[in-house]
């Protein structure tokens, strides 16, 4: 009997466990202009362009009758260029920006409905940001600046002192607690930043584009920084960026926007091996695929004839982390999950996506 080889999986994605959502955003529309609240209620307005709104109406639809859930657990992305509402959508969903329309439950909890004394509540206690301009006071200390919020929560200074010195911990900061902002790199300050997120223990972590204003190696940095930071904490995170290899590196699920609307939503692999549409294929196209795609999109159907007593490999193994046990193998390898054989792979599947050939995805 053939055992499963070990190969590294991809991120599990939260939402298959079958959990209620942290976050369920429906129908949500952010509209700025004269008369907004008449734009989602209308079929004709609805229909429009973004151009055609505007000439009609004098208003702009940023956010355009989006809807999404974030499962526990997960970083959701939130991806599209400059002008695709999503800065405007992370927002709203904070209430930082009111929406035109729609419903955004947190927790079971619709934050619409939220008065402003609850909505000072959960942004204390429930959820945090983190913005690419890092918003640090010049006059504190590091220690003091990642406390900050715990001081307008009213907790004592011991207290919020110690919680504060064990997030600088966890963020990499140890040895600079008593440096002030200006005697940091950028990328430490962006540290600090996220340590005065965590330090509330919030439930959900909001970034809006937190490092698009790095150099390319700290921003490389800040981003595995994020990815050991929620393999250790577990945080729920909703992430903001423009950047495709950003989305694909941090995201369990992406959501593409263009023009306010919802493109497509669903994992790296799907977005890859299955673009909604154009626009999104001309997104991925510079994709290495094989970074990407699993085996689930390059097996083929077991046929009379073909030789089952190969390796086993799970079908969300990276076709990169197969590659090298495949071509090894002198028989097919079985795609197999939950005892069951979905399919098989061989070297010239393999060789394809490597290749960058289109089939089988």
């Amino acid at each position: 009997m053939t055992t499963q080889t070990e190969v590294p999986q991809r991120r599990g994605t939260p939402q298959d466990s079958g959990s209620t959502p942290v976050i369920s955003v429906r129908r949500l529309w952010k509209v700025f202009g004269p008369k907004a609240d008449q734009v989602p209620d209308s079929e004709e307005l609805c229909g429009l362009t973004r151009r055609e709104l505007m000439d009609r109406t004098g208003c702009t639809a940023a956010v355009r009758d989006v809807h999404f859930d974030v499962s526990p657990g997960e970083v959701f992305v939130v991806m599209g260029l400059s002008g695709s509402g999503k800065s405007t959508l992370v927002r709203c969903l904070t209430r930082l920006i009111e929406p035109t329309a729609g419903e955004i439950v947190f927790e079971g909890e619709d934050i619409r409905k939220a008065d402003a004394a609850r909505l000072r509540e959960l942004r204390r206690r429930k959820f945090s940001m983190v913005f690419q301009h890092f918003g640090l006071l010049p006059h504190r200390r590091v220690v003091d600046n990642v406390a900050f919020g715990l001081e307008i929560r009213g907790m004592g200074r011991t207290d919020r002192v110690k919680r504060a010195q064990e997030v600088v911990e966890l963020v990499g900061l140890a040895g600079y607690e008593n440096s002030y902002p200006d005697q940091l790199s950028g990328g430490m300050q962006q540290r600090v930043g996220l340590a005065r997120a965590l330090a509330g223990d919030p439930d959900v972590l909001f970034f809006d584009e937190p490092f698009s204003a790095l150099d390319p190696l700290i921003r490389r940095d800040m981003q595995n920084e994020v990815i050991r930071l929620h393999h250790e904490v577990g945080k729920t995170m909703v992430f903001i960026t423009h950047d495709l290899s950003e989305a694909l590196k941090l995201g369990d699920r992406i959501l593409i926007m263009r023009d306010g609307k919802m493109v497509q939503c669903g994992t790296g692999d799907e977005l890859v091996g299955a673009p909604a549409d154009d626009y999104v294929r001309e997104f991925v196209k510079d994709v290495p695929r094989g970074d990407v795609l699993t085996l689930r999109w390059i097996m083929r159907p077991a046929e009379d004839g073909d030789e089952l007593d190969g390796p086993e490999l799970g079908p969300d193994v990276v076709v990169k982390e197969a590659t090298r046990v495949v071509l090894s193998a002198d028989k097919p390898v079985k795609v197999v999950e939950n005892g069951e054989l979905l399919g098989i792979v061989g070297d010239e599947e393999i060789l394809g996506v490597v290749a960058g050939r289109e089939g089988g995805a």
